[in-house]
């Protein structure tokens, strides 16, 4: 049996809470997988998982060992780095994943930059609203706008989005413009979602010391900024979105700003990534990366 093979295999499925989601990940057949835990099992004489068909849970001993094996992984491959990073650049497969309007509007059109200053990196950019899974899903880290919910995740903040109110000049035309929030009830308003919680969001509006949020009908409601975006220059209503959207397209004169001396509560971003996973050259070279990027934009601080 090969100890540090069992190991990593070990923490990988524990971190992945099955086998099949481990073998998938380590590109390993799942008797294989099977096989090194047994082994490893047989060898220190000691339950390490408990096993039900439909998931695996650590033991009290597991908990235990696992936590070792973190600690030697994670020791072996910063060993190995610090020999190499003199001499290379980081490389391998960096998984990525971000909001869909930050990644095709602030974050693709920079990668050319990222590429030529890293060329060993080989990316992949998820690109969704939805708020991954970054240990079920294999994603190494997440940019993430908005409060955080997952406390397990390390975030590091690096940007603030901030929102306008907008509709398309034909919608102006037909229905005219609102001068207060308060008149929004008589607008058609397109509404946002969340992809997880299936939410409507409210919208919030602060002038001075006023404050309101409220809730506003829609005939429609969708939960990607893309579609969102193409809901409001069809003309399907009112729409709330992030300025860095916003103001190419009111540029072009696509989109006219509403409720200009009004502002909306802005969200942070984050960049993420989970604390028990070892941060390895290219995804710190890469958090650095963003965070200069975001730093640099003069819609995103």
């Amino acid at each position: 049996m090969n100890k540090f093979q069992a190991m990593a295999v070990f923490v990988q499925v524990v971190d992945a809470g099955a086998f099949t989601r481990a073998a998938d990940q380590m590109k390993l057949p799942k008797a294989t997988v099977s096989t090194l835990i047994q082994s490893l099992e047989s060898e220190l004489s000691i339950k390490l998982l408990h096993r039900t068909t439909r998931q695996v849970s650590v033991t009290a001993e597991g908990a235990v060992y696992y936590e070792h094996c973190q600690r030697i992984l994670s020791d072996v491959r910063e060993a190995e780095e610090v020999l190499t990073r003199a001499r290379r650049s980081p490389s391998g497969r960096l998984r990525i994943d971000a909001p869909t309007g930050l990644a095709s509007e602030v974050i693709i059109p920079a990668l050319p930059a990222f590429r030529a200053r890293y060329p060993d990196i080989r990316l992949e950019l998820g690109c969704s609203d939805r708020s991954v899974d970054l240990i079920e899903e294999g994603v190494d880290c997440a940019v993430r706008a908005g409060d955080l919910d997952d406390s397990s995740l390390i975030a590091r903040r690096i940007g603030l989005m901030r929102y306008m109110t907008c509709a398309s000049p034909g919608y102006v035309e037909r229905h005219g413009r609102p001068y207060h929030p308060d008149e929004l009830i008589h607008h058609q308003c397109v509404n946002y979602f969340g992809a997880r919680s299936g939410r409507v969001f409210d919208w919030d509006f602060t002038r001075g010391g006023e404050r309101i949020q409220v809730s506003l009908p829609g005939a429609i409601s969708l939960n990607d900024s893309g579609a969102y975006t193409a809901a409001g220059l069809a003309g399907l209503g009112i729409v709330q979105m992030a300025d860095f959207l916003m103001a190419p397209l009111i540029a072009q004169g696509r989109f006219v700003p509403l409720l200009e001396d009004w502002a909306s509560d802005p969200l942070p971003v984050h960049v993420v990534y989970p604390q028990n996973r070892h941060l390895s050259a290219k995804v710190r070279v890469f958090v650095e990366w963003i965070a200069e990027l975001l730093a640099a934009h003069p819609l995103m601080q």
